[in-house]
């Protein structure tokens, strides 16, 4: 992976961990949570993407519509399954098989289906960085067998979802060459419709996240369409496979800053995942 690409993909991973951090302590209906930060970032990011779209020399094509509009079905579908998840399992066990799981479907699909071809050393470290991943957010101790199933089950179910939207995105940003502002935008714009027919009806639950969690909103407004642009530009350079890995360091930016924030337990075991993601890092880069 390019230098470009790996700075890329890490600033991302940064503002990945900030804004998670940010929603954190939001105490809201995760669908009305979903639309209100969706609706401000729209509202931010679309201005920023009519002028970039009005300087670019490519004129505008169909798929600059219908790609996005396919994306943001997605995106809708990976949120609904990570909430299920989150009630149905334990939270500590669905997120990072999820974030396991996608980027390793994302390396499978992208060299047998896409015909992608990483070099040996940024293979192993895409898998090393998974292997990282697993070593911070396991092990759910004390979960029963039924818990387990279940956690794992919806993980991998989101963890499929993940890989759906990087691999459309992916082939969005590079063979339809849709720029990634413009697209991401409009992503934005398609989730928001999709979602207000259902959570317009409930107009007095979005007043109060938008008056009572206004900080965390604007945090993720900002910070969450800012990491997936910059996450896209780097598939424009770098193979998806590398990119979609790489970025899951976030989890080791939240792992740490969740240990040192909020006291967090797994202090030891984190900071060893932190430095087997960190020797991926390395071998991808190289």
């Amino acid at each position: 992976m390019s230098p470009v690409a790996l700075a890329l993909v890490l600033v991302a991973a940064v503002a990945h961990a900030a804004w998670n951090l940010a929603s954190r302590g939001v105490r809201a209906d995760a669908s009305v949570f979903v639309f209100a930060y969706a609706t401000w970032s729209a509202a931010l990011w679309l201005p920023v993407a009519a002028v970039v779209w009005a300087l670019d020399p490519q004129r505008p094509t169909w798929a600059w519509l219908l790609a996005p509009v396919v994306s943001g079905a997605l995106h809708n579908v990976y949120g609904t399954v990570l909430q299920r998840g989150y009630h149905s399992g334990d939270l500590n066990l669905v997120y990072p098989v999820a974030r396991g799981v996608g980027p390793m479907l994302t390396l499978v699909v992208a060299v047998s289906v896409l015909g992608e071809r990483p070099s040996l050393l940024g293979g192993l470290g895409a898998v090393i960085i998974v292997a990282g991943i697993v070593v911070i957010a396991f092990p759910a101790a004390g979960l029963p067998r039924d818990g387990l199933r279940r956690s794992v089950g919806w993980g991998a179910a989101t963890g499929a979802t993940i890989a759906a939207y990087t691999l459309w995105d992916a082939y969005a940003v590079t063979d339809l060459r849709v720029p990634p502002l413009s697209y991401f935008a409009l992503n934005l714009v398609a989730q928001v419709l999709t979602l207000a027919p259902w959570t317009l009806r409930r107009l007095p639950a979005v007043r109060a996240v938008w008056r009572e969690q206004r900080g965390p909103t604007a945090t993720v407004a900002v910070l969450s369409p800012l990491a997936y642009v910059l996450v896209l530009e780097a598939m424009r350079m770098a193979p998806v496979a590398l990119v979609a890995s790489t970025r899951e360091t976030s989890i080791v930016i939240g792992s740490l800053l969740g240990t040192r924030l909020f006291g967090e337990p797994g202090g030891r075991r984190r900071g060893l995942g932190a430095v087997i993601v960190l020797g991926g890092i390395a071998l991808v880069a190289l």
